[in-house]
This record gives C-alpha cells, structure tokens and sequence, in this order.
C-alpha cells in the first residue's frame, strides 16, 4: 500500500510522457501512437531462425538464405525493429548520449519480438563492453536492456562470467574488418557457470553478427548448451 501510494505521487508530481517526444502516455516509458507508428517493427514474414524480415510468404518453413545454408551466427535471433533513420536517433543517444531512458520501451520491444522463439533459456547474459569503454560511458547500454528481459523471463542476469579486451570501435568497420576486430576479445572467466546453459545474448543492435558470433563460439567452447540472442534493431541488407 505503501508503495502504491508513493507511486501514485511520482505519476502526480511526473505524469507518464513519450520518452521520445514528451507527449502524455498513460504508462511510464511507453510511446505515444505517433512515435510507436515511426518505428519499422519487424513482424511476419520473418526467418524461422534469425527473425531476418522476408518480403513474401512462403508455402515451407521461412527462411532467408543465409540461414537456409545453415550460417546463422546464432542457434536463434530476434530483433526488435529495422536499424534505419528512426531507431537510429534513439540508438545513438541512448548508447553514446546517456539518454537511458530509452531503455524501458526498447526492452518491451525486445520482449515483443521473443513471443515466437522458445522460452527456455538459463541465462540471460549482456554483451559485456571493455573495462576501459565502461569507465568512458559510466554504463553498458546492453545490461539496461538485459535487467528487464531476465525478469520477464523469470531468470538469472549473468554480468560477470564472460570478459572483454578493449579493440577500436566497430561504427565504421567491413563485416571482414569486424570479424577480425573481435576474434579473440571475449575471455570465459567462470566457465562453471556456463557449462551445459542455454545462453540468451542481449545487445543493441545486430549489424554483421560478427560480435554475437565470436560470443557464441567462445560460449561454446567453455560448455554452453546453446547461445541465442536478441537486440532492439538490425540493419536489413540484402541477402
């Protein structure tokens, strides 16, 4: 009762708003219809297996190439929304620009776009950033995303088993560029942890896959079962 009384306060003192463009929202960190319109949701038809959007419908089982000749980076991947011009300018701010804010609808998104995959994994786990980058931005845009997904989920956080060496930023690399950048960065501290879990992976944005990828195969190689993964956008490039 308490509690329910203090938030009733805050909504008084701090009535919910759009985090994006402050227009009155009935629940805290939810969009408006107009800014939720905006976004290019990724829906059906998708790839069974990497959620990549397919323009058709097919009469099998979807599938788009890549995983059709079994190159997924992932046992399974589900994005949120298409990296483009809008969630682009919530991206960046919300990763370089301290807008965490942003995170409470890009998780309920993520959220949204696991309803079709199974809900059995272990351990939700954040891309992990360099001790060095962390200091920089005081916060691992990843983990705010990952908090509300594990507890949706009903499972553990894992911030800790896996470490990450500092290499220059990616923004601007080839996906051959960003496959040897991060071939070798991940480092499995607590290998008990992961030995025979299904591991879900959370980041912000899937762009090659070269980073989840380089995750699974060390995952892997310490003993987990399985490495999915989920992030809010992907770039959509033709395959």
């Amino acid at each position: 009762m308490i509690a329910r009384g203090v938030e009733k306060i805050i909504e008084f003192l701090f009535p919910p708003a759009c985090p994006v463009c402050g227009a009155p929202v009935s629940i805290h960190g939810e969009l408006c219809a107009d800014c939720f319109g905006c976004f290019d949701w990724i829906g059906r038809p998708k790839c069974v297996r990497c959620g990549y959007p397919l323009p058709y419908k097919t009469s099998g089982v979807p599938q788009c190439p890549v995983c059709a000749m079994d190159e997924c980076k992932l046992e399974w991947l589900r994005c949120a929304c298409r990296y483009d011009d809008v969630s682009r300018g919530v991206m960046l701010p919300f990763k370089h620009g301290g807008r965490i804010k942003y995170a409470r609808f890009m998780s309920r998104a993520m959220i949204w776009a696991l309803r079709d995959v199974p809900s059995d994994c272990d351990i939700v786990m954040p891309v992990p950033l360099a001790r060095r980058r962390l200091i920089h931005r005081t916060y691992n845009q990843a983990t705010l995303l990952a908090r509300p997904i594990a507890h949706a989920m009903n499972v553990p956080m894992d911030v800790d088993s896996v470490r990450r060496r500092h290499r220059p930023d990616m923004g601007h690399m080839t996906p051959r560029q960003r496959k040897e950048n991060i071939r070798g960065v991940f480092t499995v501290a607590h290998p008990e942890r992961i030995k025979g879990r299904k591991i879900l992976l959370v980041d912000d944005v899937y762009t090659s896959g070269a980073t989840l990828g380089e995750l699974r195969r060390v995952l892997l190689k310490a003993g987990a079962a399985s490495v999915c993964g989920v992030a809010f956008c992907r770039v959509v490039r033709t395959v």
